[in-house]
């Protein structure tokens, strides 16, 4: 695969540009193994409808042909969400806690998105994919306290797990 250039204008970033090294959906890390693709996250229903609503010009517009965003000034719609509850922290938690890389200022979703069309940044791939991994104790703690297919069961942490592209309908 040749590479690609991608340069960002959104709300977010202005004239960010990235390399895409990878083939879309494939050249993972051994260890990173998601449940769901971007596209799959975003029709089920994740982050309020509140994710991408301005990037769209990013990726490809099949990504937001079934995606549950908020439009307009409706600002987060949690009813959106799969699971149709609130499982976010404010963007401002994520910074105070120094998980925002900087070429990422959106958090993980957008690291997971660009990876997926990409993009690899090495030492923040490592990064990410550990903080990925680290969310497997939430799929123990479902399985252990729910029946499987219980959907009713630990919904908050169920939609997290949807989030971070686990599967969560599925335990």
């Amino acid at each position: 695969m040749g590479s690609k250039w991608v340069t960002v204008n959104d709300r977010m970033q202005k004239g960010y540009r990235y390399q895409r090294v990878a083939r879309p959906g494939r050249d993972f890390g051994a260890e990173f193994t998601p449940d769901l693709t971007p596209v799959e996250m975003l029709s089920v229903g994740v982050f309020c409808g509140r994710y991408m609503t301005d990037c769209r010009e990013e990726f490809p517009d099949s990504w937001f042909t079934h995606a549950k965003l908020a439009e307009g000034a409706r600002g987060r719609d949690c009813a959106l969400n799969f699971f149709g509850v609130d499982a976010s922290q404010p963007l401002s938690e994520w910074k105070r806690k120094g998980w925002i890389h900087p070429d990422d200022p959106r958090g993980w979703f957008q690291w997971y998105c660009r990876y997926y069309m990409g993009r690899r940044m090495p030492e923040e791939d490592a990064r990410q994919i550990k903080r990925w991994k680290a969310m497997k104790r939430h799929v123990r703690q479902v399985e252990k306290n729910c029946e499987k297919g219980d959907l009713f069961c630990r919904r908050r942490q169920r939609q997290a797990l949807l989030h971070w592209a686990y599967d969560s309908r599925k335990i």
